[in-house]
């Protein structure tokens, strides 16, 4: 019985407890029991026992959530995977934990991630490197590595993470799961631990579209504690098409040509993934994105400058680590600051502080503001054409542990296909499309401003026909 009702997914699980056919404080202990027993560091904390009750008719119905580390939750560590958040409760919680609560998603534990969410393998978190499900060599993606790796690996039926530049749909692809970043705005951002404040956004992990849709319906809607949330026009559907007809899908060379260096055994999954949507009716063509090979150095260069205003308040003062000793305010702040960041935070902030120095404002950080200008007025134009735009979400497969953490410029080029859209504030969606050497690949599909919903049902049009099997992933499978 334990093993079935684990294989169901949330969407499954919430119908059946509302059927009386199963009980939501032993769904709670079957994953807790799973959590507590992780093997792959993808928790930082997991719940001592299942919360006291799930309001009656809640439309979630008592499944439990798992959510990244960065968020807020009252009295609960949330560390944003740094040494200098280390077992810091906040006295409140995040505004799209707090909705997802109230629609009866209790919090199962908090997951691991890179740094302050700077990262593409949760290789950079203080609490150690997530492990990939598929194979324990490789990483699970990141920064939302820890989310991915525990829905993958049925530790938990899903699990919020944030993308900044492609920190959901990254390690949603390389953990064989469903990714989505909303629409920037469309989700709160009050109690989320801020990397780049112009690009965070919160959005579901989960193991297929319809749960990701019944997750994003509760999420989203306007916040007066954030400025930058607006009200979301409509509701979330829950996808229902088959089809892909009157669907036109654009292929950015831009994005899958050379410059992408996209693999072979990537290309060869996409390829087929494109060829399916055509056998549903979509109508595919190229499309131009010409300024999108500029994304990935605009981001770096707007992300660390907002990074390094965001993270000056962690300064051992208020709250976090505070190293001790006979020194002066200013001695205790860098001693502070160099024990409690990793290299790669260190890194970021360096950089966003050089981008935002006198003299260089304008010519490094005013410039990347322009880039990211053209980047969404090409997105608008391209949409004028087609309704939604299909890349691979990564270059590659999971890599193996270590095998980029050294150069950084190597480890940031696994963003090449998401940090445009993220620049655009656009809504994106990675699902499994296939296996190449055994390791799952995720295709992305990216739509205008709002259209979470059409982008839901193209998603799971595509996700029955592509039929992916995420079984070795969630029985741990893969290789150890």
């Amino acid at each position: 019985m334990s093993a079935a009702v684990l294989e169901l997914t949330a969407a499954a699980a919430a119908a059946a407890i509302r059927a009386g056919e199963l009980d939501a404080t032993e769904l709670f202990e079957l994953y807790r029991a799973r959590a507590a027993a992780d093997e792959l560091n993808a928790f930082t904390w997991v719940a001592d026992q299942p919360p006291a009750s799930v309001a009656a008719g809640a439309p979630l119905a008592g499944v439990p959530l798992g959510v990244k580390d960065l968020f807020c939750t009252e009295n609960v560590p949330s560390q944003s995977g740094s040494r200098i958040l280390e077992g810091y409760r906040p006295p409140y919680t995040a505004t799209v934990v707090r909705q997802l609560e109230a629609a009866g998603a209790p919090l199962l534990g908090k997951t691991n991630q890179d740094e302050f969410a700077m990262g593409s393998s949760n290789e950079n978190s203080a609490y150690g490197p997530v492990l990939n499900p598929w194979d324990r060599a490789r990483v699970p993606g990141g920064s939302s590595g820890g989310s991915a790796a525990a829905v993958a690996a049925g530790l938990v039926p899903w699990a919020l993470g944030t993308d900044t530049g492609g920190s959901i749909r990254q390690p949603a692809a390389f953990s064989g799961i469903v990714g989505l970043k909303p629409t920037y705005g469309a989700c709160s951002r009050y109690g989320m631990i801020a990397f780049a404040s112009s690009l965070d956004q919160a959005g579901p992990l989960t193991r297929d579209v319809t749960d990701a849709a019944l997750l994003l319906r509760h999420m989203v809607g306007h916040d007066p504690n954030d400025s930058t949330s607006l009200a979301f026009p409509g509701e979330i559907d829950l996808p229902s098409r088959h089809d892909l007809r009157g669907v036109r899908l654009g292929v950015p060379e831009e994005l899958i040509g050379a410059e992408g260096g996209i693999e072979p055994g990537v290309r060869e999954r996409f390829d087929a993934a494109i060829a399916l949507a055509e056998g549903l009716g979509a109508t595919v063509s190229p499309c131009t994105l010409p300024h999108a090979p500029h994304a990935l150095s605009a981001y770096y260069i707007i992300a660390p400058a907002e990074a390094s205003a965001n993270l000056s308040r962690f300064d051992g003062v208020r709250y976090g680590l505070r190293v001790a000793g006979d020194a002066d305010l200013t001695t205790m702040y860098s001693r502070t600051r160099a024990q409690g960041f990793g290299a790669e935070v260190k890194r970021r902030i360096m950089l966003g502080t050089y981008a935002l120095s006198s003299g260089y404002y304008d010519a490094y950080y005013g410039t990347a503001q322009r880039v990211r200008t053209r980047i969404a007025q090409d997105f608008r134009a391209a949409f004028d054409q087609v309704d939604f735009i299909v890349t691979p979400t990564a270059p590659s497969v999971a890599f193996e542990l270590g095998a980029k953490s050294h150069d950084p410029l190597a480890m940031y080029l696994n963003d090449y296909c998401t940090v445009p859209m993220s620049l655009a504030g656009i809504p994106a969606i990675s699902i499994p499309c296939g296996l190449s050497e055994g390791l799952p690949v995720g295709l992305q599909l990216a739509g205008p401003a709002f259209s979470e919903s059409r982008l839901l049902d193209a998603a799971y049009a595509l996700e029955l026909a592509i039929g992916f099997d995420g079984s070795p992933a969630r029985t741990g499978g893969g290789g150890a």
